[in-house]
């Protein structure tokens, strides 16, 4: 499965390509931040980072693409901007018919380093030990990126067992109703 991860936002925009293997098995096949001036124009921005979003698409073709949750910030002004950034990449992705996902920061912490308050530095550190970089990547939004595609990788069978599933079990609810009408027209009847 080749997943693109992205920790979105505005000024840097951290983009990355894994390719999961076999159980836990992860390849860097690459990584980036694209970046934007503050004092630009908020459509010319959000323009920039849906351009570069696109043209990772079209080049790495990924299967999915997992993009960090916006959650509160204390900053409203930035967690606008995330979420914008990461509403134009969602809108690339879906253009293309790719699967978008979006995971908690906790959810992308635990994946990759067993806690799901851990910091940025541990991070980083286990996305280099996982993937078997030389150096860690840099700066921390690469990082990020990179652990937001190895978390979907290991979470995705999970996320699809559980949706069949669910499936499933809608499809069962709605044949015990479909019996229990056909029950009550036979005793009505």
């Amino acid at each position: 499965m080749r997943v693109m991860g992205v920790d979105p936002g505005l000024t840097r925009c951290g983009v990355s390509i894994v390719e999961g293997g076999l159980g836990r098995q992860v390849t860097a096949l690459a990584v980036d931040v694209v970046r934007t001036p503050p004092d630009m124009d908020l459509a010319q921005r959000l323009l920039l980072v849906a351009d570069a979003a696109e043209q990772w698409m079209d080049t790495h073709l990924p299967g999915a693409v997992a993009i960090e949750r916006v959650f509160s910030q204390h900053n409203v002004r930035t967690a606008m901007g995330t979420a914008q950034a990461g509403g134009v990449i969602a809108l690339a992705a879906a253009r293309r018919d790719i699967p978008v996902h979006f995971h908690t920061p906790s959810q992308v912490k635990a994946a990759v380093t067993g806690n799901g308050s851990a910091d940025k530095a541990q991070v980083t550190a286990m996305v280099t030990r996982i993937l078997g970089l030389r150096t860690a990547p840099k700066p921390a939004d690469a990082a990020d990126a990179l652990a937001l595609a190895i978390c979907h990788c290991w979470r995705a069978p999970m996320l699809d067992r559980m949706a069949k599933a669910e499936a499933q079990a809608a499809q069962a609810r709605r044949k015990y109703a479909e019996r229990l009408v056909q029950q009550r027209k036979a005793v009505s009847g």
